[in-house]
C-alpha cells in the first residue's frame, strides 16, 4: 500500500496545455517541489502567515461588530458597526498592498540551514511572471546571504518548452531550475 502512495506522489505534474493560469501554477509548484526536495531546504510561511494574520483580524472585526449587534440591537450598535465596518475595509486595502507590494509574485520563501548552525540562515525566495495572453514563463530566484547581500538570476521561456504534447511536465523544468539555482550557488562561492 505505501508503494502505491509514493507512486502518486511521484506522479509527474499534468495539465491542460491551453489553461494559461493551470500551466503557471503547475510550473511553480514544480520549480517549488524541486527545489525542496532536492535541496532540502525548508520553506519559510512567513509571507502566508502574514497575509493569514490581516484576514483573521478583518474577520474578527466583522465578528464583533456582529456580535455587538445581537447583543446591542441596532440603533444602539450603530457606532461599533461603523468602526468595524471601517476596519474591515481598511484591513482589505492592506491586505490588497501586502499582496501586491510585499507578496508580489512570490510562491516560495525557503531557508538554507547553515550546516555548524553558527550563521544564519541563507534565504531563497522563488517568484514567477506570466503575463496574460503571453506564452513566456518567467522564473526568478533571489538569494540573500546572511551578510545581507542579495543577488538575483532569472529565466524566461516559453511554458510550451516545458511540456509535452499531452500536457505531461518534462525533464528540462527541472534541469534549468537546478541550472538557475546552481548559477546563484557559484557566486557565492566565488565572493
Amino acid at each position: 500500500m505505501a508503494n502505491d502512495d509514493s507512486k502518486q506522489e511521484e506522479k509527474p505534474f499534468k495539465v491542460e496545455k491551453w489553461d494559461h493560469n493551470a500551466v503557471r501554477i503547475a510550473l511553480d509548484d514544480a520549480a517549488k517541489k524541486i527545489i525542496l526536495d532536492n535541496l532540502g531546504y525548508q520553506e519559510d510561511f512567513k509571507l502566508i502567515d502574514t497575509r493569514l494574520a490581516i484576514c483573521t483580524t478583518a474577520v474578527l472585526f466583522a465578528l464583533f461588530a456582529l456580535l455587538w449587534d445581537y447583543l446591542h440591537p441596532f440603533p444602539a450598535s450603530r457606532p461599533v458597526i461603523i468602526l468595524c465596518v471601517v476596519s474591515y475595509f481598511v484591513l482589505m486595502g492592506v491586505l490588497t498592498a501586502y499582496a501586491n507590494f510585499v507578496e508580489k509574485n512570490v510562491f516560495l520563501l525557503a531557508r538554507e540551514k547553515d550546516i555548524a548552525g553558527v550563521d544564519p540562515d541563507i534565504v531563497w525566495t522563488l517568484s514567477s511572471t506570466m503575463p496574460k495572453y503571453d506564452e513566456n514563463y518567467t522564473l526568478q530566484i533571489v538569494v540573500k546571504d546572511p551578510q545581507g547581500e542579495e543577488r538575483k538570476a532569472e529565466l524566461t521561456k516559453s511554458a510550451g518548452e516545458y511540456f509535452d504534447e499531452n500536457g505531461q511536465l518534462m525533464d528540462s523544468f527541472e534541469i534549468k531550475v537546478m541550472e538557475l539555482h546552481r548559477s546563484l550557488s557559484q557566486k557565492k562561492k566565488a565572493q
